[in-house]
């Protein structure tokens, strides 16, 4: 007997969800252990990761994340979570983790083959699984991060990159107008004292690709006391609009809905901290001590 694997957590999270009802994180979490995982016995129910949560409550989580990535469950508010129309319709012999991987995108696919492991477990190193383990919540952080960013206000976006830039090192930044900005939704200053300047343009698109005209009408807005511009965007650029920015006299950077999720990663923007984990290593110089 053993704490059900995280992908066999999957039927019970859409059959606690089946009557369509709207829910907290937390309250999955308990009614699926209650309803499916009550019998099991008091020293597996307590087992906890390295970080102190529960194993059991993770797992669960980590089972309607996958749902949510395959369009079966949805978040329609923070902290909570609700059946769609897929997932009422999804038959159990569907739900292995092979088919709810060959039906979810991936966000990117690995940078390079040493970050994939083999599926024969046994030839895995225990730093392998490491490295795999911190890779595929990295991704899934991200993904979220992206989707949580197509669907934010328009300005809240704006608001962001400049956070963002600011914690990237650049100096202080001055919000535009909501209304009239020519295009313009920011100015940071690329020093401290605002010697140079470069200007933002922030698109928050749920499918569209930034196309040729949003460049050319980004480059016609920028005012002669810069040549710097920075066109971010939470999809992607079309190959007329990148074409536009190479050609510019203007140095334009762009950044995508993937580039900028790394970013925000990296400098913790819109992201925390949640566990810290120790792994040590013997200390030979302890024991070549000639204190010993």
């Amino acid at each position: 007997m053993d704490l059900p694997k995280f992908n066999e957590t999957f039927l019970p999270i859409l059959q606690v969800l089946s009557n369509g009802e709207t829910i907290t994180g937390r309250e999955l979490a308990q009614l699926v252990e209650q309803k499916f995982y009550s019998h099991l016995p008091e020293e597996l129910l307590s087992q906890t990761t390295k970080s102190g949560d529960r194993l059991i409550e993770n797992r669960i989580a980590w089972g309607k994340s996958y749902l949510k990535k395959g369009g079966l469950v949805h978040y329609p508010q923070r902290g909570h979570v609700q059946i769609t129309s897929k997932g009422k319709e999804a038959k159990p012999e569907n739900l292995s983790l092979e088919h709810m991987q060959s039906n979810v995108i991936s966000f990117y696919e690995p940078e390079s083959s040493k970050s994939t492991i083999d599926e024969n477990m046994s030839t895995s190193s225990p730093q392998d699984l490491i490295d795999s383990g911190i890779e595929q919540i990295e991704r899934s952080i991200k993904s979220e991060l992206l989707e949580k960013l197509k669907a934010i206000d328009p300005y809240s976006f704006e608001k962001i990159i400049l956070i963002l830039l600011k914690k990237m090192g650049y100096g202080d930044f001055i919000e535009t107008s909501k209304s009239r900005d020519g295009g313009i939704d920011g100015i940071i200053n690329e020093d401290q004292l605002g010697l140079e300047k470069i200007y933002i343009q922030a698109k928050r698109y749920s499918e569209n690709k930034v196309r040729e005209t949003d460049i050319r009408n980004f480059i016609g807005a920028m005012s002669g006391d810069t040549r710097k511009g920075i066109f971010v965007t939470t999809s992607n650029f079309d190959e007329n609009a990148k074409k536009k920015a190479r050609e510019a006299h203007h140095t334009i950077i762009l950044v995508d809905g993937i580039k900028l999720v790394e970013l925000m990663h990296k400098f913790n923007v819109g992201v925390q901290v949640k566990s810290f984990y120790e792994v040590k290593v013997l200390d030979n110089d302890f024991f070549d001590s000639e204190d010993l």
